[in-house]
């Protein structure tokens, strides 16, 4: 049978010991292995390894000994509990051997846990669970996470005391990580207020958030936009040898200041105006960029934008010959000036 992403979720998190057997599968690996190991706890419990519930075998391992799954499907297991059979990364190649331990699978037996990449319809692998009455095939797509789903993270990390807002800042950090990271980011997270019963703030977000070439270009921007042109050439510099190009700079300046614009633009004045920003924005970050569009003013982001389209036009230029980040360099400068200017 196929469960589509809502059945799934419930699934994983309360999977049928009495089912023949499982497929996950999906072009992100780390997103397949964390759904694999969550319904792999769920389903065998903390202990399945030390009491010998759980084998685990390649699904290479499946080519040179068909009969290799169908033969640990089959073995009486010495500890009292429900036992599983897991097959990681199968192809195609593997199809018989997991085909006939389907067939053969019988009650009592230990359940067949299958991962594999990205499987189309014609799949014989997939065919085969999606036709069986008592067996499942999930495909995890690179969808981002629900708001159930990032709750869930949390609550088994042992994260309580999280404020409406601060949630919503989590589900956007979720969107913008990858799957691993954020599992890292949430248990550094749990890690960090250990001990602490207080709620959880935006400024614990962004003590533990990763920092990327993204953070490092919110710098340079908030530099440029603060009007301290004297720190901005070892910034871009830094930026530079992390391999990020001018064209990239120059769009991320122009973001950056399209949103001062909007803030700065609304009829409301910009502490209205930042509230309509989507996605949100909140904590010291949402305090800063308040700071920026109120200083700037409507009138002057309209020349700094102006200086950015510019910019963005010599880069792209065919006839262009200057380096492209001296060029970006020169424009945050002007910038710079340019928000100090009365």
């Amino acid at each position: 049978m196929k469960l589509s992403p809502r059945e799934a979720e419930g699934y994983f998190a309360k999977p049928d010991a009495d089912k023949t057997g499982l497929l996950i599968y999906g072009a992100d690996a780390m997103r397949v292995a964390l759904k694999r190991q969550q319904v792999l706890a769920a389903l065998l419990g903390p202990q399945a390894e030390e009491e010998m519930r759980l084998t685990r075998m390649p699904g290479g391992d499946l080519r040179g000994d068909p009969a290799l799954l169908l033969d640990a499907v089959k073995a009486v297991g010495f500890f009292p509990g429900p036992r599983a059979v897991f097959v990681e990364d199968a192809t195609e190649t593997a199809a018989s051997s997991i085909l006939a331990a389907l067939e053969d699978w019988a009650p009592g037996d230990a359940q067949i846990i299958v991962t594999a990449g990205q499987l189309k319809p014609s799949s014989k692998i997939r065919k085969a669970f999606e036709g069986h009455p008592a067996a499942y095939a999930v495909g995890i797509y690179d969808d981002p996470p629900s708001r159930a789903e990032v709750e869930r993270v949390l609550a088994e990390s042992g994260m309580k005391n999280v404020p409406r807002d601060v949630m919503s800042a989590i589900s956007e950090l979720a969107v913008s990580l990858s799957p691993g990271d954020f599992a890292q980011t949430v248990e550094k997270l749990s890690l960090y207020k250990r001990g602490d019963s207080t709620d959880l703030t935006i400024e614990d977000i962004e003590a533990c958030a990763p920092r990327s070439t993204e953070a490092a270009l919110d710098d340079v921007l908030n530099v440029v936009a603060e009007g301290r042109a004297g720190e901005i050439g070892p910034l871009i510099r830094r930026l530079q040898a992390q391999g990020t190009n001018g064209v990239t700079l120059c769009i991320g300046a122009m973001r950056h200041f399209r949103t001062l614009y909007a803030c700065a633009s609304d009829p409301g004045g910009a502490a209205q105006g930042i509230g309509k920003l989507r996605p949100p924005v909140y904590g010291k970050r949402r305090d800063r960029i308040l700071r920026q569009a109120q200083g700037w003013g409507a009138a002057k982001l309209q020349t700094a934008l102006t200086v950015l389209t510019d910019t963005d036009l010599a880069l792209r230029s065919a006839g262009q010959t200057a380096p492209a980040m001296a060029l970006v360099e020169r424009a945050m400068i002007r910038l710079a000036m340019l928000a100090r200017s009365r």
